[in-house]
């Protein structure tokens, strides 16, 4: 979730209380089924198009509804689940990933409700938040424990067959349960060995919070390891204060509920001139939003968008 007076959002998933990897999604018990490699997409040049669907309220599916009047390329290249979260087990003293219901039922039907967007050539990653149970990525107390949990995150891409993960150091509520304040070494520790888990996957940050100012600690940056980083404040233009290059950047971010048409535009037209990458957006739903998405669409790819139910 977003903060409110910052950002529209949902219901916050603090209470969303249905337990969906008790104990923690610690090993992965057997790999999915390696999705069937994309066909070739249709060629589209200009910046990446993110999606970030609330899977609380929204279906997944409805990302791959927009292609583009012009060849016929995907309005989005990458999907966004949103959100698991970082829990915290007071008994373990120790972060594990939850999926409420909704995150749950959404990779348990991989097969009809992720494949689909993969066929197309859409990557799908699962973004993580925090839940107000006080872990965070910036708290770990060890170098272990980061590890930990980037094992839990990496078993979770490989049994659901998941294209990478996207960082959201939100509402973890840091010191909450007894856990720690925010440290210069967990979260290095943390996209470390992500990355080492999935030397191929996309790792991505939504650049708020305590872990997108601590990417650096004892000689080790791990800038170079993410492959997005994007503005977390909708309806803004913002560069994300990463040494990533423009390509891997958007400073841009756009709410479809709640940030106006001519923003939209205005911000897909600022991307280009600027030389950026990357072009995001939030909230996608089930309506038929391809008139407002021409408006970005026209000047990031010189075409409308097409939407097919």
């Amino acid at each position: 979730m977003r903060i409110f007076d910052r950002r529209v959002r949902t219901a916050a998933l603090a209470l969303l209380a249905a337990a969906a990897l008790v104990g923690g999604a610690t090993a992965t018990t057997q790999a999915a089924a390696a999705p069937t490699p994309a066909p070739a997409a249709p060629a589209k040049k200009g910046p990446t198009s993110v999606a970030y669907v609330e899977v609380n309220s929204n279906s997944m599916l409805n990302v791959g509804k927009y292609t583009l009047a012009n060849g016929g390329g995907n309005v989005f290249d990458v999907a966004v689940i949103f959100a698991a979260n970082i829990n915290y087990d007071t008994t373990k003293k120790s972060a594990y990933l939850y999926f409420n219901d909704n995150v749950q039922r959404v990779l348990d039907n991989a097969q009809t409700q992720i494949r689909p967007l993969q066929a197309k050539g859409i990557k799908v990653m699962l973004s993580v938040l925090g839940n107000h149970q006080g872990a965070g990525f910036a708290n770990f107390p060890s170098q272990a424990a980061a590890t930990a949990f980037a094992k839990q995150l990496s078993d979770a891409v490989g049994k659901y067959g998941l294209d990478g993960i996207d960082f959201d150091d939100e509402y973890a509520e840091y010191g909450n349960n007894g856990t720690g304040q925010p440290n210069s070494s967990s979260f290095v520790h943390l996209v470390s060995a992500l990355r080492a888990n999935l030397p191929t996957k996309l790792i991505s940050l939504y650049n708020i919070g305590p872990a997108a100012s601590r990417l650096s600690y004892g000689g080790v940056n791990v800038s170079s390891k993410f492959n997005y980083a994007w503005n977390p404040y909708y309806g803004t233009w913002g560069v994300p204060g990463i040494a990533l290059p423009k390509s891997a950047l958007s400073p841009a971010a756009i709410d479809f509920a709640a940030t106006s048409s001519g923003t939209a535009a205005t911000l897909a037209k600022r991307t280009v001139s600027e030389g950026y990458g990357v072009y995001l957006t939030y909230n996608l739903d089930g309506s038929d939003r391809h008139t407002y998405m021409s408006g970005f669409t026209q000047p990031l790819y010189g075409s409308d968008a097409v939407y097919t139910p």
